[in-house]
C-alpha cells in the first residue's frame, strides 16, 4: 500500500503577509487596525483614532483596554509572520505597562516583535506609540501558544462576505459608564450583586471561526472591573493604570462574561490588584490579571 504524500501547506512570506492582513480577528478588522508593514517575526500596524475608543470623556484619552487589544493583536501578527502561516495561534499571557496616556485624536501604533519560536511557544515584545517609537505609549511582552486547536484562521473565509457589526457607544447618562464611551462600546454593566457582566457580541470576536473572544477584550473587560472595584472600595477618583498582567486560562467562548476585583494592597499613592473573569462556571475562571494603578491624589494634595 503506497503512503498518501505529504501536501506541504506553508504560505511564501509575501502570501502569509497578505493572508494576515485579510483573515484577522472580527473586532481587529472593524476595529479599523491595519497591518502596515511586514518582515519575517516583525510587524508594524496602526489604528486611527476614533472618540469610541475613549475611557474618560474628561480627557479624550484611550481607553486602557484599546491599547490592550491593539498590542495583544500585533503580537499575534508578529508570531503569525515568524511562522509559515500552518499553525493556529493563542495569547497564554500579556504583560501591559501603560508607560503615559495616549494624546487624544492621534492614531496610535505598535511594533511587535517575535524574538523567539519554540516547538509550542512563541515569545514576543512590542511597543505601542504615536509620534515616534522612542517615546512609548505602552510596552508588552507577551507568549503564545503554537498550534493552540485546529481553527487556523487564515485558512477562513474573507471579511467581504460577511455583514459585520460596527463599533459604537450609546448614550446612557445614568449608567456607570456614562464617561467611558468603549465600555459602553462594549456593552459592560454593573450586574445586581455587584458583579461585571460583559454580554456576548459579535464585535468583541477574536477568532471567528471558534468562535472565540478577542484576548484584548477580555483583557478590556478585566481592566474596567477593576476600575470599578477599586474606585468602589476606596472611594477614589478614576485611578491611573500603570501595568496589568493577564493570564488567559481558557478559551473564551460565544458566552457572557463575568468579572470581579479584589484589593491585594493599597499603599497612598499605588494599589495593587487581582481581577478574574468566568463565564457559566466560576470555578472555571477564563481569565485572571493582576496589575497596578496609580491613585489619584485629593484635591489641593501636590502628586509626585
Amino acid at each position: 500500500m503506497s503512503e498518501t504524500p505529504e501536501i506541504d501547506t506553508s504560505l511564501p512570506f509575501d502570501e502569509l503577509a497578505d493572508a494576515i492582513k485579510i483573515h484577522r480577528s472580527v473586532y481587529g478588522h472593524i476595529s479599523g487596525l491595519r497591518l502596515d508593514r511586514a518582515a519575517p517575526g516583525e510587524a508594524w500596524s496602526s489604528l486611527p483614532y476614533r472618540p469610541v475608543f475613549v475611557g474618560d470623556t474628561g480627557t479624550g484619552v484611550l481607553h486602557g483596554g484599546v491599547v490592550t487589544a491593539m498590542l495583544d493583536e500585533s503580537c499575534g501578527m508578529a508570531v503569525q509572520l515568524a511562522l509559515d502561516g500552518t499553525s493556529a495561534i493563542a495569547t497564554l499571557d500579556l504583560r501591559i505597562d501603560y508607560l503615559k496616556p495616549a494624546t487624544p485624536g492621534l492614531d496610535i501604533r505598535a511594533h511587535a516583535i517575535c524574538f523567539r519560536v519554540t516547538r509550542s511557544i512563541a515569545f514576543v515584545r512590542a511597543t505601542a506609540y504615536q509620534e515616534t517609537e522612542d517615546d512609548p505609549v505602552a510596552t508588552a511582552t507577551a507568549c503564545f501558544m503554537v498550534g493552540a486547536n485546529r481553527t487556523n484562521m487564515l485558512l477562513g473565509r474573507s471579511y467581504e462576505d460577511r455583514v459585520l457589526p460596527t463599533l459604537e457607544a450609546p448614550e446612557d447618562p445614568a449608567s456607570p459608564f456614562a464617561q467611558s464611551p468603549f465600555a459602553r462600546c462594549l456593552g459592560i454593566r454593573v450586574g445586581e450583586d455587584g458583579t461585571l457582566v460583559m454580554p456576548f457580541s459579535q464585535k468583541i470576536i477574536g477568532n471567528p471561526i471558534l468562535p472565540a473572544i478577542h484576548g484584548g477584550m477580555t483583557g478590556a473587560f478585566l481592566e474596567t472591573a477593576a476600575i470599578v472595584g477599586v474606585t468602589r472600595e476606596l472611594g477614589v477618583s478614576l485611578p491611573k493604570p500603570i501595568g496589568l498582567t493577564i493570564n488567559y486560562l481558557r478559551s473564551g467562548r460565544a458566552l457572557d462574561s463575568y468579572a470581579n476585583v479584589s484589593i491585594v494592597k493599597q499603599g497612598r499613592r499605588v494599589v495593587a490588584f487581582e481581577a478574574q473573569a468566568w463565564q457559566d462556571d466560576r470555578t472555571k475562571p477564563i481569565a485572571s490579571a493582576f496589575g497596578h494603578f496609580m491613585l489619584r491624589p485629593a484635591p489641593g494634595a501636590d502628586e509626585e
